[in-house]
This record gives C-alpha cells, structure tokens and sequence, in this order.
C-alpha cells in the first residue's frame, strides 16, 4: 500500500481528532483544511479504494464518500 503522500498532508501534524469529527460543524472545519491541502486527491482516493468509513478524508465526508462509491458503482454496471 503505497502512503507515501501522507507526509505531505496539511494534516500530517494535526491532532487526527480534527479529523474524526462527530457534527456538521467540525466535519466543515476539516473539509476547509483539506481543501488547500496538496494530496487531496491521494487522500480521497485512498478512502474510496480502502472503503474507509470514518471521518473526513480528501474533504469529503463519510456520507460523500458512500455516494461517490455508488456512483462508481453505477457507472462501472452501466459500462459492462
């Protein structure tokens, strides 16, 4: 598993509970932190191919992320 551009995360020396938030507002004050980070999209990807569940990962929220698989989902059904 290659996590090589964790280290370059915005996030890489924050308190991870920033990032595990349990309301709308913190999951909003991480998502404005991924937002500027430059391995957003390492880090969505790496969410969505692991199926993680919890928290905040490339500013998308659990609930972002469960659509985002349904939609890959989808797309890959109607291509076969």
């Amino acid at each position: 598993m290659d996590t090589h551009w964790m280290r370059r995360g915005r996030c890489k020396d924050m308190d991870p509970a920033i990032f595990f938030p349990n309301d709308g507002v913190g999951v909003q004050v991480a998502q404005r932190i991924c937002a500027e980070c430059p391995v957003r999209a390492e880090c969505l990807d790496y969410a969505l191919d692991n199926r993680v569940d919890h928290g905040v990962w490339g500013g998308a929220s659990e609930r972002e992320r469960r659509r985002l698989l349904r939609q890959r989902r989808l797309a890959h059904v109607a291509a076969h």
